[in-house]
């Protein structure tokens, strides 16, 4: 229970039914809720207009039910004797961000925060945040696209970014086991729709942007997406963000915080010099040396130092710096960040799984073009014998992804295997006919092998010296989903299904 004067302390709102006085904001308020089937009795019930249901339109039955307060952005219809207090926010999503911090008692303000942004990166970044100040003692929290971390509690995570309600409860749940930061990844559309709103983020992290997340239900324009990302940085006391990036400045162009940038150009704060690509018994990976640069900031641990990390590619290094950059300010030593920079492991982002001495095998979740374009480019950059690609398309989605993906593949791989993902309502087969479509505009070589156990167990069973085999598509998802149900299905058990059927013994 909360009194309603300590919710509304951070908040501008208007009383439009009932008087706001001092017996009003004296009130305990029982729960707070905006979702209209868990309204009680003395509850403080926030109308949200959401894409599928207006909450507004569930004011009578609030009413009804005994709820003592009503947030609302627009008139709604109740009795005129109704015993309710309806106040008037100007947008009831950022309302129920400040009551939501307010409810949970500012648990944000009991850990330094950090915030992730970008198309690119998020995920891996975050993981490598928290690697690395774990690795110097801190207790970290995490949120993000695949799950929220709290002590030892995984939870599977339905949104890139949850509500405001369920983000300030995680908060909280940290807290209360004793963290020292939470990093989380911070979606355009959780900045469109202010679920983060309630508190201000002590790092701010920008990693890059291209066009991505346009069209109905998203944002209307690249301008537009360019514009949310940058609501961040009006968010957040200090600002980390990518300087090579060509929009970089667009985005944080409205800033209120101090700005820090990293990257491999000269003008970068931080930056990555000397990048060779490292292959060391299968792991593929990348060293590099980090320092600061000409105008390199004055605050914080000076950078001078070697380091690598075991994922492929240039964007790997990226992912890196950003994490340096972020725990620079927590003063972690050069050691610290080295060992935990080696150790990073991210669930289906470029994730390897050895399986042999003499290729390679990873998994990653590539389920577009751009993104498997992106992927095999980086692994065409190291030496190797064949680049052998294993994907599927999911169903009851845009054809033209299959057709794209498959040009990719038979452009970029040397052996493309096509194979199912989640073929959902459609039939596994015509999903496969659809990506042969695309691959024959290329001179790629190509199979299929529609069940996906199979399909692995071929690559692997096929793989020669010096091969790198990607699994691509499902990357974290640990199940596939058919006719309406989802099976359990997680390749890395496959992978080991497999192996043990051959009396091969490799961990991951």
């Amino acid at each position: 229970m909360a009194a309603l004067r300590t919710l509304l302390e951070n908040l501008e709102v208007k009383a439009i039914h009932g008087t706001l006085d001092e017996t009003a904001l004296d009130r305990e308020i029982t729960a707070l809720v905006y979702d209209s089937r868990k309204i009680t009795k003395d509850c403080l019930f926030v109308c949200i207009e959401g894409a599928n249901f207006d909450g507004h339109s569930a004011a009578a039955q609030a009413v009804l039910k005994g709820a003592a307060v009503l947030v609302v952005q627009k008139p709604v219809e109740v009795p005129q004797d109704a015993e309710v207090l309806i106040l008037q926010a100007e947008n009831t999503r950022y309302a129920l961000a400040f009551l939501s911090a307010a409810w949970f008692g500012h648990p944000a303000s009991k850990m330094k925060t950090i915030g992730i942004t970008g198309t690119k990166g998020k995920t891996t970044s975050t993981y490598l945040v928290k690697s690395i100040l774990e690795n110097a003692g801190l207790k970290v929290g995490l949120v993000g696209t695949i799950e929220v971390i709290i002590g030892d509690t995984h939870i599977h995570a339905e949104n890139t970014t949850p509500e405001s309600y369920v983000l300030q409860s995680y908060f909280a749940q940290m807290a209360e086991e004793g963290c020292d930061a939470v990093v989380m990844e911070v979606s355009s559309q959780a900045l469109m729709l202010h679920r983060t709103q309630g508190f201000v983020f002590d790092f701010g992290i920008f990693t890059n942007i291209e066009p991505d997340h346009i069209g109905p239900n998203e944002h209307a324009s690249f301008e537009e997406y360019l514009h949310c990302k940058g609501m961040l940085f009006r968010q957040c006391r200090v600002g980390i963000v990518n300087g090579d990036d060509a929009h970089w400045r667009q985005v944080t162009g409205e800033h209120t915080c101090s700005l820090e940038t990293y990257g491999l150009g000269e003008g970068c704060d931080i930056r990555a010099t000397d990048l060779k690509l490292t292959n060391m018994n299968g792991k593929l990976g990348v060293s590099f040396h980090v320092s600061c640069g000409a105008n390199g900031p004055a605050s914080g641990r000076p950078m001078d130092f070697d380091a690598q990390i075991d994922m492929p590619g240039r964007f790997s290094v990226y992912n890196a710096l950003t994490a340096i950059a972020i725990c620079r300010h927590f003063d972690v030593s050069v050691p610290d960040i080295q060992k935990a920079l080696l150790a990073a492991k991210v669930k289906g982002r470029i994730e390897m799984v050895k399986v042999s001495d003499d290729f390679t095998l990873l998994i990653d979740y590539a389920h577009n073009a751009m993104a498997l374009e992106s992927l095999l480019t980086t692994l065409k950059e190291y030496e190797h014998g064949r680049l052998v690609c294993v994907f599927g398309c999911g169903g009851n989605r845009s054809r033209l992804r299959r057709f794209e993906m498959g040009e990719v593949s038979g452009r970029l791989a040397d052996l493309t295997i096509i194979t199912s993902d989640n073929p959902r309502f459609e039939e596994p087969q015509a999903i496969i006919d659809d990506i042969v479509t695309g691959i024959e505009k290329t001179d790629g070589a190509h199979i299929e092998i529609c069940d996906r156990k199979e399909a692995i167990a071929y690559a692997i069973d096929h793989g020669r010296p010096g091969d790198i085999i990607v699994l691509a598509g499902k990357g974290h998802e640990d199940y596939q989903e058919i006719k309406g149900v989802k099976h359990h299905m997680d390749e890395r058990e496959l992978i080991a299904d497999i192996l043990k059927e051959r009396g091969i013994s490799f961990s991951s």
